[in-house]
């Protein structure tokens, strides 16, 4: 059984509807099953900071598909959601990041696990350390709590009240 932890975030329209037809469908996708749910984040937008706040969250998966097929049904939802690519780091109505899979470590065209920033982002360590707080980083070792507590993110957050998905 493989185990993976999967980012979301939105700061266009209804964020929270989103969020939860996000994971639906990440339910939906051949194989997967979702495990655990995070509570929703309003989380300060990093890099262009125009843009309005995000919700963030997390969920734990069993994933029925290799880390490759897992992105492209990650990209498909993103979509369906539609979400466009026109600005790095600006607004999307749905963002969906592999965060961890198994104790992989995999730098590949388009595809790197952990995520590059987890470590870095509050947005990620909050919600994840809520689910996982005892995940190991593949690469840095410490747990998803140890890097949340040592975190130098000056960026707010803020826990909404837990919406059922």
């Amino acid at each position: 059984m493989h185990v993976a932890y999967i980012g979301l975030g939105s700061n266009m329209g209804d964020k929270t509807a989103n969020l939860k037809r996000a994971i639906e469908e990440l339910g939906k996708a051949p194989g997967n099953k979702v495990l655990a749910v995070s509570s929703f984040y309003e989380t300060e937008p990093v890099g262009n900071i125009d843009q309005d706040w995000f919700i963030n969250a997390a969920v734990k998966i069993e994933p029925g598909l290799t880390p490759r097929e897992l992105l492209e049904i990650l990209l498909k939802i993103e979509k369906e959601l539609g979400r466009v690519r026109d600005t790095r780091w600006g607004p999307r109505v749905i963002d969906l990041d592999i965060l961890i899979y198994d104790d992989l470590v995999l730098n590949e065209e388009g595809l790197s696990i952990p995520h590059p920033y987890l470590h870095e982002r509050g947005f990620v360590l909050a919600p994840l350390a809520e689910i996982a707080p005892g995940l190991i980083h593949p690469r840095l070792k410490k747990s998803m709590s140890e890097l949340l507590k040592g975190l130098h993110d000056s960026k707010k957050i803020k826990k909404v009240r837990r919406t059922k998905v």
